[in-house]
């Protein structure tokens, strides 16, 4: 590990859950959503301008668990209870299939565009107990399919950079999964543990992968932020700020920065263990944090193709 690297707060938002994180390419902006901001009065999509530190943010009339940059503009959103469009310009928000899962307690959480434009986006139940979810893909022509069940939470869904497999995490399994991938079809198979949190003081939240087929998990309670080699070992860990930081994006002119979302939320509706009792956030949650210097280059994210 460089020991030049730095971590910098980049921007105390005080996102209630930030969330998500998506860089683009193609204008050198950051997107995230603040997953439960709506529950709590403040606005959900955000977007930051690096170069000039300009900051933009929409309201949204629910909870967002993941949004995706679509190829002729705009975003697809999954909400609660389903998979939404999204206009920047006007704000608009249009539904476009709703999902199955247990509407009086599971909402859709973290997800990701595939390299042939599929999003995938995947249920959680929001009293953190039941395994009563299922991870959807949304194809470009907005044909919804199911291609897992039984999940507690969903998150860090992200694709080797030769596309062959497709890692997901359910974070109150303790599990990381890796999936055979068929790009062509938008096929999981073979679910294998790739990696265990069991034994660790944080739960795996949101992934991304490097250019070296490395993946990288932000673990929410420990906050630290984990780098896997392909066998599933450890490489690295960087203890973040704070806490509770749930993503990470590589983004930057050159994708070496590497940017991490965190929530301010303290209260949780399960007694997990590893769960701390907190009546207020700690110092800097929710914020947006930004790492340079390790000198590892990200992939593109790419955008949804419907």
């Amino acid at each position: 590990m460089s020991p030049t690297f730095s971590i910098e707060c980049l921007i105390q938002c005080e996102n209630h859950l930030g969330e998500g994180p998506v860089w683009d390419c193609d204008t050198s902006l950051l997107y995230w959503v603040d997953s439960t901001g709506p529950r709590v009065g403040k606005d959900a999509i955000w977007r930051l301008d690096p170069a000039s530190g300009d900051l933009k943010s929409w309201p949204l009339p629910k909870d967002v668990g993941a949004m995706a940059l679509r190829q002729g503009g705009g975003a697809i959103l999954a909400l609660s209870d389903g998979f939404y469009t999204f206009d920047f310009d006007t704000g608009a928000v249009d539904l476009i299939a709703r999902v199955d899962d247990d509407p009086t307690r599971a909402r859709l959480n973290d997800g990701k565009c595939d390299r042939s434009g599929r999003f995938f986006a995947g249920g959680m139940d929001d009293q953190e107990e039941l395994g009563i979810c299922g991870l959807w893909r949304l194809d470009p022509d907005l044909s919804l399919h199911k291609v897992e069940t039984g999940i507690i939470c969903s998150n860090g869904p992200c694709w080797s950079p030769d596309d062959k497999i497709f890692y997901f995490a359910d974070t109150f399994k303790n599990e990381i999964w890796a999936y055979d991938y068929d790009l062509a079809t938008g096929t999981p198979s073979n679910r294998r543990v790739f990696a265990s949190t069991a034994q660790d003081t944080g739960f795996a939240d949101g992934s991304t992968v490097d250019a070296e087929g490395h993946l990288w998990n932000a673990q929410v309670i420990s906050g630290d932020l984990i780098r896997y080699a392909p066998d599933g070992s450890v490489e690295r860990k960087i203890s973040m700020p704070v806490r509770n930081i749930t993503s990470v994006m590589f983004g930057g002119p050159d994708l070496t920065d590497i940017y991490v979302t965190s929530m301010a939320r303290v209260s949780h509706p399960a007694a997990h263990d590893g769960f701390e009792k907190q009546t207020k956030p700690q110092f800097a949650a929710g914020s947006l944090f930004r790492i340079r210097g390790l000198g590892i280059k990200g992939v593109p994210e790419p955008r949804f193709a419907g």
